[in-house]
Order: structure tokens, then sequence, then C-alpha cells
């Protein structure tokens, strides 16, 4: 098993820093990616976006297309929605992240994001994971809904196996028997697998409680335990987001929440989110 390369270290420190955009997800910096669950309108994103540059984060997320466990939920706007993500990205400079399903949205996708993301239901979906590994741009893959460590690692794996070395852990919570919270977030897989792997890893505290009050503790909890970055929705009015509400944060919150990841990143040696003055384009 430690033949393979998402086990390889050149060195017992060594770790690998992905870029995308400005962000360094492996750094000694906690980076922050944030933004809504689905991309609803230009006026939604720009105003999220607008808040993530004042606060000096670099990365936004909104999906385009949306797996959701009813098919009469909302899918997501699809193109238009990668249209939106290219002009927020033109406009503010900040790097886009957004889900995608098939290896026929990796070419729809391509010119519009910097980040592909493969979700929890996808995360063995081999021909798609194959079929990233042969593209040239990072991805960030969640761990599946009842998947052990080695079955995330040997997914990433397959993505590596093909070339492209620009991967991204994500433990977004695993399920349980318990359903007081919307899965149980595995921090101690986040330190496990600081252990196993080079590859950074970022939590999504957002999908493992599937509860807004519990987003900024959890968030902490993340950054105390090692973990390279987070994953929060965000939404300028969470309770009329169109999908997952109930754990969408306020931008408010999101502000106020910032500081603390800063003093705990501190608290453990690691360095705070980067803060700079905003130098927004078209606005």
């Amino acid at each position: 098993m430690n033949s393979q390369r998402c086990y390889e270290k050149k060195h017992p420190d060594h770790k690998t820093i992905v870029k995308v955009g400005e962000c360094h997800f492996g750094s000694p910096h906690i980076e922050v990616i944030s933004g809504p669950c689905s991309v609803e309108s230009f006026e939604q994103l720009y105003e999220v976006a607008l808040t993530l540059k004042k606060l000096g984060c670099h990365c936004i997320r909104g999906g385009a297309f949306k797996p959701r466990t009813s098919p009469y939920s909302f899918q997501g706007l699809g193109e238009t929605a990668l249209q939106i993500l290219d002009t927020i990205r033109e406009q503010m400079g900040l790097a886009v992240i957004t889900e995608i399903m098939s290896q026929e949205q990796i070419q729809q996708a391509e010119a519009f994001v910097d980040c592909y993301q493969v979700g929890s239901r996808n995360m063995q979906n081999f021909e798609l994971l194959k079929s990233l590994g042969k593209q040239d741009k990072p991805v960030l893959l969640k761990r599946g809904l009842s998947a052990t460590l080695e079955e995330f690692l040997m997914a990433a794996e397959y993505i590596l196996s093909e070339g492209n070395e620009q991967v991204i852990l994500c433990e977004r919570g695993i399920r349980s028997f318990d359903p007081a919270t919307r899965n149980v977030l595995d921090l101690a897989a986040v330190a496990k697998l600081k252990e196993l792997t080079h590859l950074p890893i970022i939590v999504d505290p957002s999908h493992a409680t599937g509860q807004r009050s519990l987003v900024p503790p959890t968030a902490l909890a993340a950054v105390a335990v090692g973990a390279d970055g987070l994953m929060i929705e965000t939404h300028p009015n969470p309770d009329h987001s169109i999908s997952d509400a109930e754990q969408a944060i306020s931008l408010e919150t999101l502000e106020s929440l910032l500081p603390k990841i800063d003093a705990v990143a501190q608290a453990i040696g690691r360095e705070e989110i980067i803060k700079e003055e905003a130098v927004l384009i078209g606005v």
C-alpha cells in the first residue's frame, strides 16, 4: 500500500501544496472557500463575492450542477451558473470551485472554473476520476458518505495515477445512526490523514452538520485538529437559499468567524488567513 502515490513522502515532513488561484492548500496558511450551495443569480453571487473580497478570502464556491437526493429538487442553473461564476472570477479575481458530476461536464466547465469538485456521491465514480486525472486543473475530492479512509485515498489515487497530482481531500462527514446532525464530522480522520498522506486536507462543516449554528464551532475544531482549510456555505439570505438553507450561514456570521479561525490557527502554530487590501475591478 505504501507504494501508492497518495502515501508517498519524499521526507517525513513532505507536504504537497496545491495552488488554486491565490490559495495555497497545504501551506501554513488556513484557506477558506466560501459561497452558496447553488448559484441562484448574478446578484446573489456578486454580494457574496464582495464580502469574500473584503475579508481577504480568495476562493468562491457555487454549485452549477447539483446532485440532489430527489430528482424533483432544484438541479442547478447549469451553463448559466458557469457563466455567472466566470463573470465573478473576472470582476473580482476570485478563484472558482464548482462540482462536476460527469465526464461531459469536465469539458463544459473547463473554461469557467479553476478547480473541479467531486462530491461525496461520486467519490468512487472511477471513470470520472480517471478523466480528471488527465486534466491540468486541481481537483477537490470529497469523502464518500460511508467511505473508509483507505477507500478515500484510493479514490484520490485514481486521479494521481493518471498524472494529475493537484488533489485536495475534503472531509465532509460520514453517515451514522444518529439523526441529530446531518452527518458525523470525523475530525479524527483529519488527524489520521495527516499521518497517512502528503495531500492537503480541508473540512466542510456545513455538509457535516447540516445546521448553521454548528458550523462555526466545528470549523474551529477542524482548524485545531490540523485541517489546511475550510469550505463553508454562505448566502446573503440563508433562510431563502434554494438548496440546503438549514446549513448556510450569513455573510455577517462568516465575517465574525474568520478572526476566531485566525486565533485558533495562531494558537497551534499555523498562519492566519491572509488579509489584503481589496482591489475590486469593475466595481
